[in-house]
Parts: C-alpha cells; structure tokens; sequence
C-alpha cells in the first residue's frame, strides 16, 4: 500500500500564517472591537452584523480572495450553497471517479445534480471527460483523499480544468485542508473554496465559502433573512479559531510523521505497517498484523482515547483519537476495516499514542476487553 498524504505547512510557515491573519486583522479592526465580542442582527445596509462583515474581509484577505462569508450549516453548508450560487437542477457537475464524501453526495442527490466522473489522478482522464461532455456546468474538487491511491494535486486538476474550460466554474471541498496546506483552492485558480470553521478550532455550525466576489454576493442575498446571518459573535469565535488553528495542526502533523517513523521501525509488536493519509483529516493509517481492528478501538477507548469524531479536530478534541477508517476508504477497499485502524494524534505527542495502541493490542489479543 502507498499514499499520497498532502504536503503540510512547517510549523515556521504555520507561525507566519498566524502572523499574517493578526496584521490583516489590524488593519479592518480596531483594537477596542477586538475585545468586544461583536454586535446582533441585520445592521441597516449591511443586512448582516458590522463585526461579521468585518470578519469576512479579514478572511478574504487572508486567502487572498475577492470575497469571503459565513454561512449555516458547516462545511457541508458552504459547499450547498457555493454550487447554488453556478449550478440548477439537473446540472451536470464533474466530479473524482471516486466514492463520494456522504453529506457532498446528499446534495447533489437533493439539489438533483447529475455528476460526471474522470479519474482526477490522471489528466488526460479530465480532459477527455470534458471534451465528452460539453454540457458540464461545474466541477468540485476534494483537496483531501477519497481514495487511499489518490495522487493528484489540487493545482494540476485546477489547472488542467481551467486550461480547456476557463469559464467552468470549479469549487473546491477544502475541510480538513485549510491552514494545513500552503494554498487552498481559490489560490490555485478555483473559482470558490468552501469548508468548516469547526474544524479549524471555531465554532459549531459555521461554515466558510470564500473566492470570486459575484457568487458570493449571490449567495448572500439569497440568505437575507435575519435568522440566516451568523451573528457577531459568532463571527469572532471564528476568527480566533484560525488564528491558533495553524500551528495547532503543524505540532499534530509532526507528531503523526514521528509516529509512523517509529512504529515502521519496530517499535511495537502487531503492527504490520504505518502510513500517513489524508483519510479525511491527516492522520496515522496503522495496520495491523491480526484482524483485531474493531477490538483495538474498542479497548482505546479505555485507555483514554477518544472513540468517534466530534468535528475532527475541533477545540473539543484534544485526546488522541482511534477510530475506524474513513468512510470513502471503506468504500473503496472493506478489507481494511478488519485491519486499520485510524488514528489522530489531536494535540496529544507521539509516546502517548504508543502508550495506548500498545495497551490496545495487548488487551484484543488476550480476549481482556
């Protein structure tokens, strides 16, 4: 087995991110409106809060876009109202030849979208599917792994798509890539990047849609309404998650590369083999020697870990997390549900991990859970 994790920023380079959102923040707040926690409702003009709106224009900024807003509904959310905003019904949209990631698959099903799918690791494969199919609309393109194979790179398939149809509108998934990788999607040529505060150490709920400023202007007038505004508050809850979002998940991506370093050398019977994936969330795929992957999870959660996602990686994760493999992974290959386990470092260090997958492994050999 191989894969093709995503490239994550250094801990240097996440400390200069952070640098760069407090500058930008300077620069639309002023320091009394820092300390307040934001004001309620639609300001007249605004049709929103003033502190929402200013939140929105640091995040643009920050991912140097025309545009950016908050919206209901998370990841999810933002994703829904981001192919609205250049889809109708019965649009053809392009997709990966690959499991579809379930609450992405919900919308196309409801909002009735047909997808059309090329293999998005080879660019021919696009090309070709492109040129079959005149008709397409749109396209969405997951930065994370839908399957473990997955090689392609979010500039190429942006690039290859934008070079034979320019005016195609191509949003990006980014959830559990934002303020890890180095550029997300509109910084590569997409036309709009979607993903969750929540992931990202903010609140529940929110989502982000940031890029061109036409669909964003779109979408927000189709959410007027005063219960449809994420509210000041809330606003602010999201941009101090991001600001210690960045450096939070660098520690973690180093401790999920000393992990795999260590178990591949030996240093706990049982496991067979460690790779980092994108599965969906950057984590430590550990497979086992037994099919005892089910045991082994059930018996962490005795000895600490945390047993499911909340938002993976929200602030209320902080243990380290042993799950089953991801659902799109499961899709693509049942056989590793019996001998992988999953598992995120959080904010937890590498002999902590050890600690409990050793434990684990003993006590699911032993028949002692």
């Amino acid at each position: 087995m191989k894969t093709y994790p995503l490239e994550s920023m250094t801990i240097d380079e996440a400390k200069e991110l952070q640098f760069k959102l407090i500058d930008i923040i300077t620069d639309v707040f002023k320091g009394s409106e820092v300390l307040a926690l934001g004001d309620l409702g639609v300001v007249r003009g605004l049709n929103k809060p003033t502190y929402t709106l200013k939140v929105e224009k640091v995040i643009a900024k920050l991912f140097n876009a025309e545009a950016a807003i908050l919206l209901r509904g998370a990841g999810t959310g933002a994703i829904r109202w981001g192919l609205m905003s250049f889809l109708k019904p019965g649009d053809r949209v392009l997709l990966h030849d690959a499991p579809i990631y379930p609450t992405t698959e919900v919308t196309l099903s409801s909002m009735g979208f047909e997808p059309i799918f090329a293999d998005f690791n080879d660019t021919s494969k696009i090309k070709e599917v492109l040129l079959e199919n005149p008709d397409v609309k749109g396209a969405i393109v997951q930065y994370t792994r839908q399957k473990i194979e997955d090689s392609y790179t979010m500039d190429q398939v942006i690039s290859t798509i934008k070079t034979l149809r320019p005016e195609l509108p191509v949003l990006t998934d980014d959830n559990y890539a934002a303020m890890k990788v180095r550029k997300i999607g509109v910084e590569l040529g997409a036309d709009l990047s979607a993903f969750s505060s929540f992931k990202l150490l903010g609140p529940e709920g929110v989502g982000i849609l940031v890029g061109n400023k036409e669909n964003i202007d779109k979408i927000a007038a189709l959410n007027y309404s005063g219960g449809s505004q994420v509210q000041g508050h809330e606003a602010m809850e999201v941009i101090r998650g991001l600001i210690y979002a960045p450096v939070s998940l660098a520690i973690s991506a180093g401790v999920s590369e000393e992990l795999v370093n260590r178990l591949n050398s030996g240093e706990l019977k049982g496991v067979k083999k460690a790779f980092i994936a994108n599965a969906q969330s950057k984590v430590l795929l550990v497979q086992l020697e037994e099919e005892i992957a089910e045991e082994v999870i059930k018996a962490a959660e005795a000895f600490g870990a945390a047993p499911n996602p909340v938002g993976a990686e929200s602030r209320y994760e902080f243990v380290p997390m042993f799950y089953r493999v991801s659902g799109t992974f499961k899709a693509a290959d049942k056989a590793l549900e019996k001998t992988m386990v999953r598992i995120n470092p959080m904010r937890s260090g590498a002999d902590t991990v050890i600690k409990i997958l050793k434990k684990s492994i003993d006590c699911a050999k032993n028949n002692s859970i």
